[in-house]
């Protein structure tokens, strides 16, 4: 069988998989519909069109299935599937309603967060004076509302709504009954860690009905790094905005501070987070054209820095130092490259073969791999020497949750490269491991408060 039939076949396997998942579809009209797919499918090969866009024709040409084709489409966004599946589709009146009520509901959700932000205030708290407080609560202002948006949008059902609400009322006990001091290491470790674990309440919201499927799963990663985008753009904007104001009204003798700090900035920030979410659904296309070139352009500057990095350690001989500040150094750094890693996966053909982009992808890898190890070593030789803390003790399981993720997906990036592993795989490794992520962040959260004496 020649690459093109290898590539034709794959279509059809996901095609037959989406259909299946159709519960008025018996498995005997699957197949009939096959059939007939395949049957166009001969016909405008033989014509003279190639494999690939005779598939995508004959999907197009389905007459009764082309509602059935359009949702395949937009499920799997690839986008050569949008150019000619969804081509043509026209704006209706119904359309033009449902974009109406979904900016409607983003423009309520995003003055909830706004206002969610300054709601303390009412009882005497003091973003200055309380800082603490709203370094651990700040995700509890603003995700809900997030999570509200995307559930109303896939219109979740009763059970996700109660588990998401659950979830959330869990993050409030966590940030805010435990017994912590001010330099408690355990605020700090709360205010990173549960941002995390409320985002994959996010992404419940998100799959809402379909959280087992391998598919919704890398959707969701595809969402949080386009939401990523769209809120530095947003933020970007803002600071300009912020400084015209400043600029024009010092101009005529009025100072602008006291509003731009205590209310423009929090509440614009907090309304942002729903705002950049509402755009990610509804103008998905446009940053599909900009997340890619962001992962193939910062890649290989990332994959120089750390061999650069690795061959500084071994010429100076010099250890690694794991203080705190160096330990989220390290983490974040090693959670940029996985998150690299992600949305390449992401945004990438599944029936491609491996190339020197995928080659470039496991010398990265490999690199943080190392990083990771030597990470490691120091960290449990001064836990061995001095003793543990929080901050040694989280930064040890993320550790190592970081390595058994990077170990993994190098040994299946390694098994693409040499075409002995399907992309499938590695996609499907991806998608399974993020529930660890979220175990460990509740963990951190809930656990080791009480776990250290609140230390």
């Amino acid at each position: 069988m020649t690459d093109s039939q290898d590539e034709l076949e794959g279509q059809f396997t996901q095609w037959r998989q989406y259909v299946q998942r159709r519960k008025e579809l018996r498995p005997a009209d699957v197949e009939e519909l096959e059939d007939h797919l395949r049957g166009s499918v001969d016909e405008l090969v033989t014509a003279g069109l190639h494999a690939d866009e005779a598939f995508l024709v004959a999907v197009k040409r389905m007459g009764s299935l082309d509602e059935l084709s359009r949702e395949f489409a937009r499920e799997h966004s690839e986008r050569l599937w949008k150019q000619l599946v969804l081509t043509g589709e026209s704006d209706g009146p119904a359309a033009d309603t449902r974009s109406r009520r979904d900016l409607l509901a983003m423009v309520v959700c995003a003055a909830g967060a706004a206002a969610s932000v300054k709601m303390p205030e009412l009882f005497g708290a003091d973003m200055d004076r309380d800082a603490e407080f709203y370094a651990s609560n700040i995700a509890l202002f603003v995700l809900p509302w997030l999570a509200a948006l995307l559930a109303w949008r896939r219109q979740a059902s009763a059970a996700v709504i109660g588990v998401l609400f659950a979830l959330f009322a869990l993050g409030a006990v966590a940030a805010n009954a435990f017994p912590l001091a001010e330099n408690s290491q355990s605020v700090v470790l709360t205010s990173i860690h549960l941002p995390i674990a409320l985002w994959f309440a996010v992404g419940l919201a998100y799959v809402a009905d379909d959280v087992r499927s391998p598919r919704r799963r890398m959707d969701f990663i595809r969402f949080t790094g386009e939401w990523f985008i769209y809120y530095v753009l947003i933020a970007l904007g803002g600071g300009v905005l912020i400084a015209f104001l400043f600029g024009t009204f010092n101009a005529i003798g009025i100072s602008p501070d006291t509003f731009a700090s205590e209310w423009l900035m929090p509440c614009g920030a907090a309304a942002a987070a729903v705002v950049a979410g509402w755009l990610v659904e509804a103008k998905q296309s446009v940053v599909e054209n900009i997340a890619p070139v962001l992962t193939r352009l910062f890649t290989p500057l990332f994959t120089v820095a750390l061999l650069a990095f690795l061959v500084a350690i071994v010429v100076t001989t010099s250890g690694i130092d794991v203080e705190r500040d160096a330990l989220i150094l390290f983490d974040l750094l090693l959670v940029v490259v996985l998150a690299l890693l992600l949305y390449s996966i992401s945004a990438r053909d599944p029936l491609a073969p491996a190339g020197l982009f995928d080659k470039l992808q496991l010398a990265l890898v490999v690199s943080a791999l190392a990083i990771d190890v030597l990470v490691l070593l120091e960290i449990t030789g001064r836990i061995t020497e001095f003793g543990t803390t929080p901050n040694k003790a989280a930064a040890l399981g993320e550790n190592v949750i970081l390595l058994a993720s990077l170990a993994w997906s190098a040994w299946l990036l390694l098994g693409l490269v040499r075409r002995r592993v399907p992309f499938a795989a590695l996609e499907r490794w991806q998608t399974t491991y993020l529930p660890i992520y979220a175990a460990w962040a509740w963990i951190v959260v809930l656990v080791f408060p009480p776990l250290f004496n609140y230390a």
